[in-house]
């Protein structure tokens, strides 16, 4: 073979270098979740002298490092500590994507994936679009309680965020500012209660893995009346739901006490009289 062939061959090949690819379109993900953001060759690199670098695209903030045959997370920007990781035992693969854990409102944009071989580089960008935001759902009406009942609040987070990416749940009374019940680090927290609540306020527990932290206030008493909102705190948002309990005075078991102990009065005094 024509030995001038073989070295244009192998310049044509050196120019070309590498590419990498990504997606074909933004990533929409729900927040609270983790995703994959896919960057891959298709050829095999040397891994000797390989260097991966994820970077925000706007701000050039140092999402991942990959570098020395290690990933190194000691360089990541503070906010994707823990958050952001290789899949290290797929590199040698050319598989240089990133998995980014419990997925926050401001991770929205885009990341560029650089990849460096062998004095070459080539890179690709991936879009983290539509971040759903936090909602949270109470009742439409006021609920209405007789003195003595037990009532339910309703208050439910979307079914996207799961239980352990919600970091506080607060029910306030919101006219006295009263904490009701709190719900923190994926645990009640029944003596945080203010003492008017105290040991008559629950969650459903049973409940709570599918987003609802609708809360039981147990014997209904006439301060209780008032706004409750209930205040959740996940991916560093919050979002709140409002409640309207109205009181409706004494139930039926209280009026037929009354009226039975008012005849049993009037009996007694028709009785004492003289004949």
């Amino acid at each position: 073979m024509d030995i001038k062939f073989i070295v244009i061959s192998m310049f044509l090949m050196i120019a070309d270098g590498f590419t990498v690819r990504g997606p074909s379109g933004p990533l929409f993900v729900p927040l609270g979740s983790s995703v994959i953001l896919p960057c891959y060759v298709d050829e095999l690199l040397p891994m000797k002298g390989l260097e991966v670098e994820w970077r925000r695209t706007d701000s050039e903030t140092l999402v991942h490092l990959y570098q020395d045959g290690e990933s190194r997370p000691e360089a990541q920007q503070q906010e994707y500590h823990d958050r952001a990781h290789f899949f290290t035992d797929q590199i040698q693969y050319g598989n240089f994507s990133l998995r980014l854990d419990n997925l926050r409102a401001e991770d929205e944009g885009k990341y560029t994936c650089k990849v460096y071989s062998q004095q070459e580089s080539s890179e690709t960008v991936v879009q983290i679009k539509d971040v759903e935001c936090l909602r949270v759902s109470g009742s439409n009406r006021s609920v209405s309680a007789y003195d003595g009942e037990d009532v339910i609040l309703s208050c439910s987070v979307d079914s996207h965020i799961k239980p352990e990416h919600i970091e506080e749940v607060k029910w306030i009374k919101t006219d006295e500012y009263i904490l009701v019940l709190l719900y923190q680090n994926n645990e009640t927290l029944p003596d945080s209660s203010n003492e008017q609540y105290r040991d008559r306020v629950e969650f459903f527990t049973d409940e709570i893995p599918k987003g609802n932290f609708s809360l039981r206030l147990k014997s209904v008493r006439t301060e209780d009346k008032g706004v409750y909102m209930c205040q959740v705190f996940a991916g560093g948002l919050s979002a709140n739901a409002m409640v309207v309990l109205e009181r409706l005075g004494f139930s039926l078991l209280h009026i037929n006490c009354v009226g039975f102990l008012f005849c049993f009065w009037i009996w007694s005094c028709t009785s004492a009289l003289p004949v």
